[in-house]
């Protein structure tokens, strides 16, 4: 029900709420359907055969792109959100992103599409199949980073300080992000089973259909999310440098991109991806130490920066995990998992589903599990929140490894287990994910907010990272690899449940540095 006056907000609402929370809802919700849409068949096409439509790349290989893409779309968030706040507004970054996205998401759809026959012979690529995958990577990559963090911040703009929907519009919000996550692997994989290029054109194609919706609805989100407004000279001057500055690196990114196109330089993506987490990892913490040795901070301040540096190591450890999703475990649905049901065989993507379904049924139930804890005060604190999402993660790769183990044995394994292993899993996103968003808030000193933020998404984007590499290890195969697989899912299981213990008996430590924060 749509109504012109609300005292709480300007301009029309909808249900309560402002109207433009609809139009960030449908942009959002299409977007995640590109994302979640195309990630449940990157893994899947990159290990396919060649003569069979993919890009017969090895496990080692797809894994550590597939771990650098999710890395990149979290990395990229940090500079994305810069640019908007100082250069390009909200609101036209969200724009200019999801362009971006689409263009990406129709590259993806290119490789072996040209030429008579398609695939059908084929033993290798030409330079064209693979620069347009790689490059459609990229852009993926580039427009997620200028889209995803400045639409929630949209959001947040909707509502005045202190009102008491701005919770539940975010929830709204994010059911919208689910909402795409939910049926993206279906509808993708579905077109998939009969031609990959109709997936990944699907997945553009979703991202689409949100941009007209934005475009044709963008009134009403007048007045939020413009760019910056420069009055005085001095800015103006920066402002114009500023500008200068980004297009050059712009044309820099597009030449190193070329050069690395024409093969003069060889490529490494084990050892880039290898790197890439020292990197992030040296500027985390070197960044943190930086905070808590010369940003001012009294020693309440210093411990809660300490905390947050404590917690970063076991967010990347839960993430480096949880993110198996897309890459291990749909491997493991594609090779070992007996998908036949009354003679019909279910898409290996559909099974990426099954996460989003979890989040949608349980989010509410935990949410009001918390709160009605927390009346009886008996809620946990954060590190024991954190130490439940482990031992979660956990239990559902100690579910794997007798799964694994059928899987040796030469038999299928029936899709209850996986099922029931991204069941506790998503018990574990909702015990730590949410925990560790609000926590950051909490322990930011004054004036550090966003960067403590930032710093929190690198641990999220490490950890995608690390599942990437973790990935080309334990998704068998070869015979020797499948022989493995049981002991590497019990190896994760002992890493994953010691990190757990050790989070436990660090937690009166840790909840002293936290001062008075819960």
């Amino acid at each position: 029900m749509e109504t012109p006056n609300n005292p709480e907000f300007e301009g029309p609402t909808i249900f309560g709420h402002p109207k433009g929370l609809m139009t960030l809802f449908f942009t959002e919700m299409w977007e995640r359907f590109s994302y979640y849409g195309m990630r449940a068949l990157l893994i899947l096409f990159m290990t396919t055969a060649i003569a069979d439509g993919g890009l017969g790349f090895d496990d080692k290989t797809s894994g550590a792109i597939y771990g650098l893409y999710t890395m990149g779309v979290y990395l990229l968030a940090l500079p994305g959100g810069w640019l908007a706040d100082r250069l390009f507004g909200l609101k036209k970054s969200v724009w200019y992103g999801g362009i971006i996205i689409a263009m990406g998401h129709f590259m993806m759809a290119l490789p072996g599409i040209f030429g008579s026959g398609a695939y059908e012979g084929k033993t290798e690529l030409s330079a064209l199949d693979t620069n347009s995958f790689f490059l459609g990577l990229i852009l993926i990559v580039l427009g997620t980073g200028l889209l995803k963090p400045n639409i929630s911040s949209i959001v947040g703009q909707l509502y005045p300080a202190g009102s008491s929907k701005r919770d539940a519009g975010f929830s709204i919000f994010y059911m919208g992000i689910n909402l795409g996550a939910l049926i993206a692997p279906i509808a993708c994989s579905t077109l998939a089973e009969y031609d990959w290029h109709l997936g990944f054109g699907l997945a553009g194609l979703g991202m689409v259909f949100g941009l007209i919706q934005y475009k044709i609805t963008g009134a009403s989100l007048e007045g939020y999310g413009e760019a910056p407004v420069v009055a005085e000279e001095t800015e103006k001057v920066q402002q114009k440098k500023l500008r200068s500055l980004v297009t050059w690196i712009g044309l820099a990114l597009a030449v190193f991109v070329a050069v690395l196109f024409t093969g003069l330089i060889p490529i490494d993506v084990s050892a880039i991806a290898g790197a890439s987490g020292t990197i992030i990892a040296l500027v985390a913490f070197g960044y943190l130490g930086y905070v808590i040795l010369f940003g001012g901070l009294d020693k309440g301040d210093k411990n809660k920066v300490g905390v947050i540096a404590i917690l970063f190591l076991f967010s990347a450890m839960f993430w480096s995990g949880f993110e198996q999703a897309g890459s291990t475990l749909n491997l493991f649905a594609e090779r070992f998992t007996d998908r036949s049901v009354l003679g019909f065989e279910i898409p290996t993507g559909y099974f990426q589903s099954i996460n989003s379904m979890f989040i949608i049924i349980f989010a509410p139930i935990f949410g009001g599990m918390w709160v009605w804890l927390g009346r009886k005060n008996l809620e946990p604190s954060s590190p024991l929140k954190f130490t439940f999402g482990l031992l979660l993660l956990g239990l559902g790769f100690f579910v794997m490894y007798f799964a694994a183990k059928i899987a040796a044995s030469g038999d299928l394994a029936a899709p209850t287990w996986l099922i029931m292993t991204y069941m506790l899993h998503t018990f574990g996103e909702l015990s730590l994910s949410p925990v560790g968003l609000s926590l950051v808030t909490k322990l930011a000193p004054k004036g550090y907010a966003g960067q403590m933020m930032g710093i929190w998404f690198l641990s999220v984007s490490l950890g995608n990272l690390f599942a990437g590499l973790i990935a080309g290890e334990a998704s068998g195969g070869t015979e020797e690899a499948l022989a493995q697989m049981p002991d590497q899912y019990m190896l994760i299981v002992y890493t994953v449940i010691g990190s757990a213990l050790l989070l436990f008996l660090l937690k009166p430590i840790i909840k002293r540095m936290m001062g008075n924060v819960h």
